[in-house]
């Protein structure tokens, strides 16, 4: 490893074992943020220059070589290994070699608190923007399959116990409205976590005016976050935030796949999926395993994992601590995980075919009694009255059909009036 940009004295004798430790595996992590530290280098310098801290040649050379630097990031030309002690050092270390001592002058009003906290900024923001645009996509997945299936009556449960006639429409559209909740979620974090932090410096601001409102344009972002030292607190408190966001989509997601689980069991046999997302068994060649399924139904506990794992850390006083370093590898690992399943949603909610024949033959007449129970009250029986009665009546349910009960289900959003219209209309509210 190069000299830790830190370093004030050359000639000191830094233990490796210890520098190996400090710096952990945050060069592999830092990969992921390494273009977005890139970016924000580049609106400081614009923002130093904009102040005269830099001459307007100096940001010039030092723009042309962070542009260069990025491209070679990209092609695999440039590596971040263990030479540097983070992504921060390796831009300066890039600079201060294309340019000598001017390179040096592009830390100046900064630090890597800030440096960090930018990045992982900006990495949220596009992670937001992403998880939005899955969001919108499962719910319109959803949304197509409810029309489709609007009329295919298919067994409701409570407790894991059949209840009433249901219908496969009901059953895509709740999911349906779920993901436009999580998308309305997900764009309210957007709007939290859509504050600017560079200028903050290591917590406590500097002695120059620096251009903050700039940087803020330069980064796309829609406001200033103004106290250093809340910038410095807010540290894992807006990961985690993001974390809330991708965990409400992947709750949703863990309830279909283990609905999807037990519906294609050979007991319920309700639900078909093609043999591009179920796999064979290595002994039994007998089997289709829904392994897909199952590890979308496990990412929750990813996500949920390393939410404990960061609040466990933030228990800590204000300001920058190291212990925040650790808050890196949860938070990428996490997103990782969890966008992955939620690219995958869609294609799963498209190709889940319902089958018809074994979903009707699975509705049993006791299904019918709430709807006599309710037709009892609505023509003046007491509905307690109704309640016991239907018990003594269930022959009278032999004539009923599951398409009579899913027709006279008219409460709105039930299986006559399922209201797909609306959310289709709160979807594209939504943007």
């Amino acid at each position: 490893m190069s000299a830790p940009i830190w370093q004030k004295n050359s000639k000191a004798t830094i233990d490796e074992q210890i520098m190996d430790y400090m710096a952990g595996e945050d060069i592999i992590l830092d990969r992921e943020i390494f273009l977005f530290d890139i970016q924000a280098t580049k609106a400081h310098v614009r923002g130093l220059a904009s102040i005269d801290i830099l001459k307007d040649v100096e940001a010039t050379e030092m723009l042309k070589y962070l542009d260069e630097l990025a491209e070679e990031f990209k092609q695999g030309k440039f590596q971040l290994d263990n030479r540097f002690e983070d992504g921060h050092s390796a831009i300066e270390s890039y600079l201060v070699e294309k340019l000598g001592d001017s390179g040096k002058r592009v830390h100046t009003g900064r630090s890597r608190n800030d440096q960090v906290l930018v990045a992982l900024r900006l990495y949220l923001k596009e992670q937001l923007e992403q998880m939005a645009s899955f969001s919108k996509e499962s719910a319109r997945a959803c949304l197509k399959q409810a029309e489709n299936y609007k009329t295919t009556p298919m067994p409701g449960y409570t407790h894991l116990q059949q209840a009433v006639v249901s219908s496969g429409g009901m059953w895509f559209a709740a999911f349906a409205e779920a993901m436009i909740d999580n998308l309305a979620y997900i764009q309210s974090i957007q709007q939290w976590i859509d504050a600017n932090p560079l200028g903050t410096a290591a917590g406590y601001g500097v002695n120059l005016p620096l251009n903050r409102e700039l940087t803020t344009t330069e980064l796309g972002f829609s406001r200033l976050q103004i106290n250093p030292i809340y910038a410095q607190n807010s540290r894992g408190k807006f990961e985690l935030a993001a974390l809330s966001a991708l965990s409400q989509c992947l709750l949703d997601i863990r309830r279909y796949s283990w609905d999807l689980s037990l519906f294609t069991t050979a007991e319920f046999d309700f639900v078909s999926l093609p043999d591009d997302m179920t796999t064979g068994s290595s002994i039994m060649p007998n089997k289709r395993n829904p392994d897909l399924i199952e590890l979308m139904r496990g990412s929750y506990a990813v996500v949920q994992g390393a939410t404990v794992e960061l609040e466990s850390l933030l228990s800590i006083p204000s300001g920058y601590q190291r212990d925040l370093q650790f808050s890196k590898a949860p938070l990428l690992r996490a997103l990782k995980r969890g966008m992955d399943t939620l690219a995958l949603f869609p294609q799963v909610i498209t190709n889940t075919t319902l089958n018809k024949t074994s979903l009707k033959k699975a509705i049993k007449t006791p299904m019918y009694a709430t709807d006599l129970a309710i037709e009892l009250s609505a023509s003046g029986m007491p509905f307690r009255d109704a309640y016991q009665q239907v018990v003594e009546r269930y022959d009278e349910l032999e004539q009923r059909t599951p398409e009579q009960s899913l027709n006279e289900r008219v409460s709105p959003g039930a299986c006559a009036d399922l209201m797909l219209d609306e959310m289709w209309e709160r979807l594209k509210d939504l943007g």
